[in-house]
């Protein structure tokens, strides 16, 4: 963008020619915002450092295209919409949040609000549904970016009356048509997306922004942990750390393993089940402390230490009846 501080300081009288005239890059990326927008993805997502890379390059790209274009250069208007592969729970959906508040401090998209939507959003049921379906979705998001999660439902070629088709072609027409207003962005596994690409070589060749979102290490995991029970003031004690660690080891070689939307749900229990314990204790008085630290024993509670996923039957209770009754 053009500095008008800059250009008066030059004795610029407004006839500059654009060969001539300025651009301070700092100005720009600093009155969009982008340092706050990544700073922020710092702070909430750890790890994920290609992806993290991945974004500051592109926010890079539309910072100098819109300088080029404050200077008279012809620029090809950049091809936004992304695809972002991996599983469940490794931040997909925080970074196209971020993602959107880039492309609206550079002026890309109006609104810069994110609309997530499922083929159940987009699809419909019989002859003359999806039509309206679709594009009531894409009304929505006008202004802003599309989250399309496990878009590879979309495609369903074992069902020849299936109308996932039509909605493709309708969001293929619309990312060409208001490619200067709306981001589409599809989500999902990535053995999957590939396919789902490869089904429709139109759709492949609007996505120019392919970012893959490797899962958390463990001790990745322990740091989100971490950062789950402080913003919630909460901590662990020095042993049910150590019991975390376990717990996060064992977890991760169970199904529905989901990186840190799992860490979550697993502190969400671990506090159930140190209220359960104090509840059960109420003939003392409690401290601060008390009320803040999870201990080993709200951990070693879970049935992932038997070797079972917690959760699925929500008839079972987190702890027994035994555990739960006051004193």
């Amino acid at each position: 963008m053009v500095s008008s501080e800059g250009a008066a300081a030059d004795g610029d009288d407004g006839d500059t020619p654009q060969e001539s005239r300025l651009v301070d890059l700092r100005a720009a990326y600093d009155a969009a915002g982008i340092k706050e927008v990544l700073d922020q993805l710092d702070r909430e997502l750890i790890g994920l450092r290609p992806v993290k890379a991945r974004i500051r390059e592109i926010a890079a790209l539309l910072v100098i295209n819109r300088a080029r274009t404050q200077v008279g250069l012809d620029t090809a208007p950049p091809s936004l919409h992304m695809s972002f592969t991996g599983r469940p729970g490794t931040g997909k959906t925080t970074v196209a949040e971020r993602m959107s508040k880039i492309l609206h401090g550079l002026g890309y998209v109006r609104k810069g609000h994110v609309v997530t939507a499922t083929r159940d959003d987009l699809v419909g049921q019989y002859i003359g549904h999806t039509a309206p379906k679709t594009r009531e979705m894409l009304k929505k998001a006008m202004g802003g970016v599309l989250f399309i999660d496990e878009a590879y439902y979309l495609y369903r070629p074992e069902n020849e009356r299936d109308y996932g088709a039509e909605a493709i072609e309708i969001l293929l027409q619309v990312m060409e048509n208001n490619r200067n207003d709306l981001v589409v962005i599809f989500a999902g596994y990535k053995e999957r997306m590939d396919v789902f690409y490869q089904s429709n070589p139109g759709l492949s060749s609007r996505v120019a922004n392919h970012i893959d979102f490797p899962d958390y290490s463990a001790s990745e995991l322990l740091a989100i942990a971490q950062l789950i029970l402080a913003a919630e003031n909460y901590r662990f004690s020095p042993e049910a750390a150590a019991a975390f660690a376990e717990y996060i080891q064992r977890r991760m070689q169970l199904p529905f393993f989901a990186n840190a939307r799992s860490i979550r749900n697993a502190i969400d229990r671990a506090r159930m089940r140190q209220a359960n314990r104090l509840f059960s204790g109420m003939g003392r008085a409690l401290s601060k402390t008390d009320l803040m630290t999870i201990e080993a024993e709200d951990i070693t509670a879970s049935r992932v230490f038997h070797g079972e996923v917690e959760g699925l039957d929500p008839a079972r209770p987190l702890t027994s009846q035994e555990e739960s009754a006051p004193c």
